[in-house]
């Protein structure tokens, strides 16, 4: 079963900005959970781009540390551009990041779809932990958007 998270944040800046924030793979760090205890292993360069491979150390649950490869697939500067897991915990993992200009900022839109391993089985863990886990996780990324960001709005698709 493919599941699909989507959350829109509003950003009280220049469209420039928010790219350049967002495009440049080090700063994820700035807005993952300490908990996860997130480690990037790969040489970073400045700027994403296409076929961009970032090995990532992710603690899923307590003490139990994954290897997650991702690569940065696709790049439309200014607009959007798209990670995709090629190891790690998910079956699937394809997350779309989206910028529009709007009055007085950006909109950003993290569209994430994702499969569970392990079939029906895996599923069966979706409502009980990985969503809630996915939620918390954005969750503070949001905030922490926001603390980086200045004045923010914003929500999460249900």
């Amino acid at each position: 079963m493919v599941h699909v998270f989507k959350q829109t944040q509003f950003l009280p800046v220049d469209i420039k900005t928010a790219w350049d924030y967002f495009s440049t793979p080090e700063n994820l760090n700035d807005i993952t959970p300490p908990e996860l205890r997130f480690q990037i292993l790969t040489k970073l360069p400045p700027k994403a781009y296409p076929g961009l491979m970032i090995a990532y150390k992710v603690q899923v649950f307590k003490g139990v540390v994954v290897d997650w490869l991702t690569e940065i697939t696709h790049v439309d500067e200014h607009h959007f551009f798209v990670d995709e897991q090629r190891k790690g915990p998910y079956r699937i993992w394809h997350h779309e990041h989206h910028f529009v200009e709007v009055a007085g900022g950006v909109e950003m839109t993290d569209i994430v779809h994702y499969m569970l391993p392990f079939g029906w089985f895996g599923n069966l863990f979706h409502g009980l932990i990985v969503k809630p886990k996915l939620d918390k996780i954005f969750i503070y990324r949001a905030g922490a958007i926001k603390i980086l960001f200045g004045k923010d709005k914003y929500k999460l698709a249900k």
